[in-house]
């Protein structure tokens, strides 16, 4: 049979079963907005109650606030942990009873999480001079969001797979958390724009621009001591990453980053961005604290930019040796409030990838009582509502209306390749 006797059959069927999956879109899109209304709704009326009912015992207070509006962490390296006990072995992990380290399920419902990033974190490499020699970032992270994904579609009574800030509200609305990916260093992308995309096709939905370690793309505030740049900041295929990631809509990650990287990206992104995992570098000086100029640029007007800093929980950056408690934590929170706007703080606690934890965060169960400590600062139910999960949501949503608008104006996907490779050629930037 020819092909011009079959093309009505198929143009028809076409026609019908693209009409059946509009129908099918019409129908879900109608019924998540009605779920959405009704989070929001309960939202709204949730803090009205808060104003004016909340229990004066700060412990019940917060309990109460993230039971409505439960927190959003923006980076936990439980991927990392499962990789290093168990060989990414998910047939040997039961996150349903007492999992080492700092998260399983029962401590996730006690401390009223809604979700998290799930931090697919592969570790710096020695990629030489150019950044051209091979390593196995790239497979590394692939495993590492495979083994996410899996855990996730495992335990899916509790987890639900999330990729925008839609599927945020609609999994805490259904009382389950919301497992976002997060790749930590544009190191595990291979010098590759194209690389990029393909891990947004697989669900990431923030990257860091660096971790430990200078790439590519940007330049990196180290650990403890700052290396000595390369590029300045960003080079000039960093550009062209921070530009595809807003195309994408995946949001930009400046923790680790250099102070000239984080200037840098603010200027060129067009879209809010995020720290992670940050804190307050007035709080407690290292380098990979966020200091209080880049803060102050924080915010709405001329030269500011939308964006939250996400506090980490890491002893070594949140107080000297031997004082890190919940209250220092707390004091990073404050500052990074009282200077940069308390609609641009949230949590990013780091866990599963740090050894030693402050007094009082011991896990994620402890949520809860950085709450009850803020509140007893003055912290209002709003701003907290907020600190827990709101703030990063707002700015994820700023994220997604630069994305369909940088889509609909028709702007084509980055086509930079990196000068260094010798694979392939290039055009000059």
């Amino acid at each position: 049979m020819s092909s011009g006797e079959q093309a009505p059959l198929l143009n028809g069927a076409s026609e019908h079963a693209q009409q059946q999956e509009a129908t099918h879109k019409r129908a879900k899109r109608v019924a998540s907005g009605l779920l959405l209304l009704l989070f929001i709704g309960g939202l709204v009326v949730a803090l009205w109650v808060f104003e004016d009912g909340l229990p004066s015992n700060p412990g019940k207070a917060a309990r109460k606030i993230l039971d409505r509006a439960p927190v959003i962490d923006g980076h936990i390296d439980l991927p990392i942990l499962v990789r290093s006990l168990n060989g990414n072995n998910i047939d040997k992990v039961d996150l349903n009873g007492d999992f080492p380290g700092h998260v399983d399920i029962p401590r996730l419902r006690k401390g009223r999480v809604g979700g998290f990033f799930w931090s697919v974190y592969t570790s710096c490499e020695d990629s030489g001079v150019n950044f051209t020699s091979p390593t196995n970032s790239v497979r590394d992270t692939l495993e590492q969001i495979d083994v996410a994904r899996l855990l996730i579609e495992k335990h899916s009574k509790t987890f639900s797979f999330a990729t925008s800030v839609q599927d945020i509200k609609l999994a805490i609305f259904s009382k389950k958390i919301a497992g976002m990916l997060g790749i930590e260093g544009a190191h595990q992308i291979g010098n590759s724009i194209p690389a990029l995309r393909q891990f947004y096709a697989l669900g990431v939905r923030y990257m860091t621009l660096t971790h430990s370690c200078h790439n590519a793309f940007a330049d990196s505030a180290g650990i403890f001591e700052p290396p000595a740049p390369v590029h300045g900041g960003l080079s000039a295929l960093g550009v062209e990453l921070v530009r595809e990631m807003n195309r994408l809509g995946m949001l930009v990650d400046l923790s680790h980053v250099a102070d000239s990287t984080a200037r840098h990206a603010l200027k060129v992104s067009r879209a809010p961005v995020i720290w992670s995992h940050s804190s307050a570098r007035a709080v407690h000086d290292v380098p990979r604290n966020v200091p209080d100029d880049i803060l102050k640029l924080l915010g709405k007007g001329k030269g500011k930019k939308d964006g939250v800093v996400m506090v980490n929980f890491a002893p070594f950056f949140v107080a000297a040796p031997g004082n890190a408690t919940v209250e220092a934590v707390a004091d990073h929170v404050d500052h990074i409030g009282n200077v940069a706007g308390r609609k641009h703080v949230g949590i990013g606690s780091d866990f599963d990838g740090i050894n030693d934890v402050p007094v009082g965060l011991e896990d994620v169960s402890k949520y809860p009582d950085l709450f009850a400590e803020l509140y007893k600062r003055g912290w209002t139910a709003r701003d907290l509502v907020g600190l827990a999960g709101g703030n990063l949501l707002r700015v994820w949503e700023g994220v997604e209306a630069v994305a369909r608008e940088l889509q609909e104006r028709g702007e084509r996907p980055s086509m930079a390749r990196y000068d260094k490779r010798e694979d392939l050629p290039h055009e000059e930037l």
